[in-house]
């Protein structure tokens, strides 16, 4: 066996079949040379009475040099009680994020996750996740990863952080499922952006407005009554479009509105007198068990977008979109004196952190009050009229 050399692999000539030359100096160090003319370094050795072999990189692409130091580092990891030829094979066969991604949505979100949470990581996936990491191995992910394909939208924070849950979600349970170690979530310590939350109330002004384009377009019959009666019930409770669009007449009762479902799990909603007036109101088809009916049999109304943006932009509404309804009703609560705690309560959050965005409107029925003060402690204290008002004015 000659010592291997530049010269001396160059020189090898193609066989019919595969053959292998050794190196005289490294035992197991060789190189294969195939039919096609290609030769390929190679490192062989013997664990649990097998014989193991490595390709360590092609001729041509790397030199019969950097070939041996790369043979002694295997035979290194060899003489550890290693199984280098092992490990290379697993790795091949390691799943790539794509699967990781498909199994995720498979066994989790299909049988854990309500429809809206499933569309939402259904949509991350293909349209964020896969393109970015879908090839990489899910062993073979690391934070910079992560981070990277997180800064590429940091022109929209939602999606990017949105995005980043999903994958945390997702090596997470590549933890639990055994595709990754204890503790390697490459997700961790990526830091999300900060989401600036919009707060969009109607004015009493503004929701004139609306009741009144609501009452014309009953009226006109350019939108069915149960657009109409979606819109205002949405007001009236402050329900997320959610449960008022699959609402049924059987979860209506002398308590309110009885939801078996929703995104906080069954939930009791208040059905206050307004509000049951515009059910009175509405027609009801028999065999359609749904409030809100839609065009097909036995369905309710998938579309309420399109007529909303109809109605917004004849009440002169151009920036309000239908969850701003929800804050609408959240933000009169609030205003009128009512504890954050029982707001959330009415809104059906689970956290009061969710509520507290309102807080700040709490401050308005103090002012008030306040005001309504200083002119009694004013008035006992003879000071003139127009000093008072300039107190007002300065306060």
């Amino acid at each position: 066996m000659p010592k291997l050399t530049k010269r001396a692999v160059e020189a090898l000539r193609p066989e019919a079949k595969d053959y292998f030359v050794w190196d005289s100096q490294i035992a197991g160090f060789g190189v294969r040379v195939m039919p096609s003319g290609a030769r390929t370094y190679q490192a062989q050795y013997r664990k649990g009475g097998r014989t193991r072999r490595v390709s360590v990189g092609r001729h041509g692409k790397i030199t019969v040099d950097e070939a041996r130091k790369l043979a002694k580092e295997i035979m290194g990891q060899v003489a550890r009680g290693e199984n280098p030829a092992e490990e290379i094979s697993l790795h091949r066969k390691a799943p790539t994020v794509a699967a990781l991604c498909e199994r995720f949505f498979d066994t989790h979100a299909k049988e854990r996750c309500k429809p809206s949470t499933q569309k939402e990581y259904r949509r991350a996936i293909d349209l964020f996740i896969v393109p970015a990491l879908g090839s990489f191995k899910v062993v073979d992910v690391e934070r910079k990863d992560i981070a990277d394909l997180h800064h590429k939208f940091r022109g929209k924070p939602y999606q990017a952080n949105r995005t980043l849950g999903v994958l945390s979600k997702m090596f997470n349970l590549a933890e639990v499922w055994g595709l990754r170690p204890d503790g390697s979530n490459p997700c961790r310590h990526v830091p999300k952006y900060r989401e600036i939350k919009r707060e969009r109330y109607l004015s009493q002004h503004e929701l004139q407005r609306l009741g009144q384009v609501l009452a014309d377009v009953e009226r006109e019959g350019s939108e069915t009554p149960f657009v109409v009666a979606a819109f205002r019930l949405l007001i009236l409770t402050g329900c997320r479009l959610g449960e008022i669009q699959t609402l049924k007449w059987e979860y209506i009762t002398p308590h309110g509105m009885e939801l078996p479902d929703s995104k906080t799990g069954a939930r009791r909603i208040p059905l206050p007198q307004p509000a049951r007036d515009v059910l009175a109101n509405l027609p009801r088809t028999p065999g359609n068990p749904y409030v809100i009916e839609g065009k097909l049999p036995r369905k309710y109304a998938t579309d309420l977008q399109h007529p909303w943006r109809r109605i917004r932009e004849r009440a002169g509404l151009h920036n309000v979109r239908i969850h701003d309804l929800r804050h609408t009703y959240a933000s009169n609560a609030v205003s009128s004196g009512m504890p954050i705690q029982m707001v959330g309560r009415l809104l059906g959050h689970t956290q009061l952190q969710t509520t507290m965005r309102y807080a700040h409107l709490a401050d308005d029925p103090v002012r008030r009050a306040a005001e309504e003060n200083a002119q009694r402690l004013g008035m006992s204290l003879n000071i003139p009229e127009n000093q008072v008002r300039k107190f007002q004015v300065i306060s």
